[in-house]
């Protein structure tokens, strides 16, 4: 059997550059399949951080008086209660600009994000969060005091400060 050693040849470069194919396309499938976990992983990553920072306030009765009256009134505490509120408002607004830094980064899913953004919107609106950043916004990069500065504030502000609030006209 004669063989034409052109049409070997022009065989073999098709079954290599099949191969080719399906190894990018393999490639390509396990990268997307990466890029889904990290994804995930960043995104409760990012749940974690804020759990973390609100977590002290569920368990410990003081802090949360703090951080609740720091939130509407930051006036009625003393000087080392404004301290802790301090320490808390920073931890609070760095682990919000971690999880806007996903977003912007393309790790966040959008409606996860909103649904962070909303709640951001409320607690950056009340006077102690504000009176914080007023005082501080040079300990966050630009593009999150660009981000927060152009929330517009919800109509009803509600923060745990304001939720349980009873209805004094009773």
């Amino acid at each position: 059997m004669d063989w034409n050693w052109d049409a070997i040849s022009a065989i073999s470069q098709l079954v290599g550059s099949i191969a080719v194919v399906l190894s990018v396309l393999y490639l390509a499938k396990q990268v997307h399949q990466g890029t889904r976990v990290a994804r995930l992983a960043t995104q409760d990553a990012a749940a974690t951080a804020l759990r973390e920072v609100t977590k002290p306030f569920m368990e410990n009765a003081e802090l949360e008086r703090i951080w609740r009256i720091g939130l509407e009134d930051i006036g009625a505490l003393s000087v080392e209660e404004r301290a802790r509120f301090f320490h808390a408002a920073y931890q609070w607004l760095k682990a919000f600009e971690t999880i806007h830094s996903h977003y912007v980064y393309g790790l966040m899913d959008q409606q996860l994000f909103q649904g962070w953004e909303g709640l951001l919107r409320h607690y950056v609106a009340a006077s102690g969060i504000a009176y914080y950043w007023k005082l501080r916004p040079e300990a966050f990069s630009e593009r999150f005091r660009n981000f927060i500065n152009s929330l517009e504030p919800p109509s009803d502000q509600r923060t745990v400060g304001t939720l349980f609030k009873e209805d004094r006209s009773e």
